[in-house]
Parts: structure tokens; C-alpha cells; sequence
């Protein structure tokens, strides 16, 4: 059984190990980043596990526009109580749980975060082979991101709060 929760200082070395397996390390979020997050935004840091074993997270601050800024990777704020958008600086899940419908529930619960905290909408990038998967979970293309995270072209994908079930 796959149960979720929010994140724990306690995580620390799991979640690395999963954001480097995961990303190449020119995208892949640093372990000072990671403690930042854990310490700002354990609100909207969900991890996924089972048996005490971290399958994957989702992660990303409150921001007041609709698209990612790479300025979010280095510097983040606390979450406001309502309001704004949820970003999504990064979802990722072990090599050992991928294609069991991780990352599925780990956006269906940040759905849910965001409609409880009347977001506008939740935001991310992702690369051009990740767009379609994405789409399914009814996030709308909005072209091509000015983002130059990792030195990749990165896709502004978009779900605002009026499309989610």
C-alpha cells in the first residue's frame, strides 16, 4: 500500500538519491535546495512510500505568476495560506517503482492541495518527450518555456484551477 505524506528533514539522502537517478546533474535540484524546501514548503512536499521506503516526491512554492522562473531553483518563500500558483520544481520517482502510477497520485494529491488552498492554477516545466504524459493529466502546452534550467529547452505546462476534477 502506497501511502503519501509530507516531507521530513529525515528524507534528506532518500530524496537525493531519487532527484539524481532521475535528472541528469546539470538539472538536478541540490541538496542545499532540498533542505531549503523541506524547511519552507513541507506543505507542498509531498513524498510517496511504501514500507518506509521513499517511492517519490513532488515538490514545488507558491508563486504569484503562471510560469516558472529559474530564479525558483535557487531562492524560494513560504507558502501563502491561499491564492497564487503551484509550481511544480520537481517530481520524481525511483527507478525501482516507475510505470506504477507514482507520479499520477503524486499530481492527483497536489490537485488536491491546490483546490483546498484556492490556487489559481499549478504550474511546471518539463522537456519535450515528458509534454504528452502531462497532457493526460489534462495540463495544457503552453509553449516553450524562457527557461534555462540545466541548459535544456524546457515546456510551460499549465492546469488551471477551473479543469481539475
Amino acid at each position: 500500500m502506497i501511502s503519501l505524506r509530507n516531507v521530513q528533514a529525515t528524507d534528506l539522502e532518500q530524496l537525493l538519491l531519487i532527484e539524481n537517478e532521475g535528472f541528469p546533474i546539470e538539472e538536478a535540484a541540490t541538496k542545499e535546495a532540498f533542505v531549503e524546501r523541506i524547511q519552507l514548503i513541507s506543505d507542498t512536499f509531498i513524498v510517496a512510500e511504501k514500507e518506509g521506503k521513499i517511492l517519490g516526491y513532488i515538490n514545488g512554492p507558491i508563486i504569484n505568476q503562471p510560469y516558472i522562473t529559474d530564479d525558483l531553483f535557487e531562492k524560494i518563500k513560504e507558502n501563502p495560506k491561499r491564492g497564487g500558483y503551484q509550481s511544480i520544481l520537481g517530481l520524481a520517482v525511483s527507478k525501482q517503482a516507475r510505470n506504477q502510477g507514482i507520479a499520477k497520485i503524486l499530481i492527483d494529491q497536489m490537485e488536491d492541495i491546490a483546490k483546498e488552498n484556492q490556487r489559481e492554477g499549478i504550474t511546471l516545466t518539463c522537456k519535450q518527450e515528458l509534454v504528452s504524459f502531462y497532457e493526460k493529466s489534462k495540463f495544457v502546452n503552453h509553449g516553450m518555456s524562457e527557461s534555462q534550467h540545466g541548459g535544456v529547452c524546457w515546456y510551460n505546462m499549465i492546469k488551471l484551477r477551473e479543469t481539475m476534477d
